[in-house]
């Protein structure tokens, strides 16, 4: 799911550069490509309700079986990367401004004049 999520918004950035249609580019998966998948169906189906998904706030809420397979790749002593890194990401999602994200911002402001941003301005 998470690899969909990032592929999609990388091309969705790239949306008005090249005017993509994502819900055509999804069906077109769907048949005789390395990426077809029900997840795949899933995602033509929530793109062909809401094409900008305009209508869901990015919040991603988590059910227990990543929590769980990342305590177990722990406890084993398997590294389970992939997974434990979309487990981060749906933490991430909750956070309308983490502090951990300004302290980076700040940081890399103090140490090479990086640009930052005013609180509340986008």
């Amino acid at each position: 799911m998470q690899s969909y999520a990032e592929g999609f918004e990388l091309l969705q950035a790239k949306q008005e550069e090249f005017d993509l249609d994502l819900t055509a580019i999804a069906r077109t998966w769907q048949h005789g490509s390395v990426v077809r998948s029900w997840l795949l169906d899933l995602a033509v189906r929530a793109l062909e309700e809401d094409p900008g998904l305009e209508s869901l706030a990015a919040y991603v809420d988590d059910s227990g079986e990543g929590r769980w397979t990342v305590n177990e790749s722990v406890e084993m002593a398997v590294p389970t990367p992939a997974i434990t890194a979309a487990l981060y990401q749906r933490f991430r999602s909750r956070q309308e401004e983490p502090f951990g994200a300004r302290l980076l911002a700040a940081l890399r402001n103090q140490f090479g004049g990086h640009a930052v941003r005013e609180a509340g301005s986008q």
